[in-house]
């Protein structure tokens, strides 16, 4: 597949901003299905394989900028960690035979409530991290299982969810929640490029292409984002903007406004 000048440069540069808005956020995917499905005209399903490969190496430059920088816990983190990439398996094993359309309604009234776990008490995502914090197993078990699940099924707004459940239940700050993201994305996705190849819906070239952005948006982010002071209060605005855009699309409002 050949691609115009334009379209090089759109993909480029909207992997990059994806890149970067997955690593401290989610749903960059919303960037980057956009550009593969409207601009370069691939298929939904083929589309949604291709942009795996980009999920991955971001997630994995991501995950080691982290951990480069010390924000990347493997050893606390090893159960959510195991206990998701097990979910997400089961996850992608459905996901090849069901649609995931219907499941559109439903998601754009979670991000509803999501907006409004985010808004309401604020400070609650800038804390940090609870080192004595003991998730209990009766309840963390099918909590990660089920996020896992999710994220191997969809993957649309798996991040911010992930983000929630760590922040908020796990005690972790936003900065070392991310951290943890990335490479239980990174560590699934790997595993479902192979299941999406196998059913022959990745397109190499356009996907590597999408991975070169996306790992440069993710590395620098996490990079930066390790070290800055007040990346925990920039990651909760950008986490903020993020789903307000999202509800905006998955409700069409930009159509109300335009018109």
């Amino acid at each position: 597949m050949e691609l115009e000048l334009y379209q090089l440069a759109i993909v480029l540069i909207g992997s990059t901003l994806a890149g970067s808005i997955n690593t401290l956020a989610g749903n960059g995917s919303a960037i980057t299905l956009t550009i593969l499905t409207e601009l370069i005209g691939l298929p939904g399903n083929l589309a949604n394989g291709t942009n795996r490969v980009g999920i991955f190496t971001q997630s994995a430059a991501g995950s080691y900028a982290f951990y480069r920088n010390g924000k990347l816990d493997l050893q606390r983190s090893r159960w959510p960690i195991l206990l998701t990439i097990a979910g997400a398996i089961a996850g992608v094993a459905v996901a090849v035979n069901v649609s995931n359309e219907a499941f559109r309604s439903v998601f754009r009234f979670l991000m509803v409530l999501m907006l409004l776990v985010i808004l309401v008490k604020p400070k609650r995502w800038l804390r940090e991290s609870d080192l004595e914090r003991q998730p209990h197993p009766l309840v963390a078990i099918p909590l990660y299982l089920g996020l896992g699940f999710y994220g191997g099924f969809i993957q649309m707004g798996m991040g911010v969810f992930f983000l929630a459940v760590m922040v908020l239940y796990a005690r972790y700050s936003l900065v070392e929640a991310n951290a943890v993201k990335g490479f239980v994305v990174g560590a699934y996705t790997f595993l479902v490029i192979f299941v999406f190849q196998w059913q022959g819906l990745i397109s190499w070239p356009v996907g590597l292409l999408m991975a070169v952005g996306q790992t440069t948006g993710g590395y620098f982010t996490a990079h930066y984002a390790a070290r800055y002071p007040q990346a925990n209060v920039w990651a909760h605005r950008l986490l903020v903007a993020v789903v307000l855009l999202a509800i905006a699309r998955l409700f069409d409002l930009h159509l109300l406004l335009g018109g």
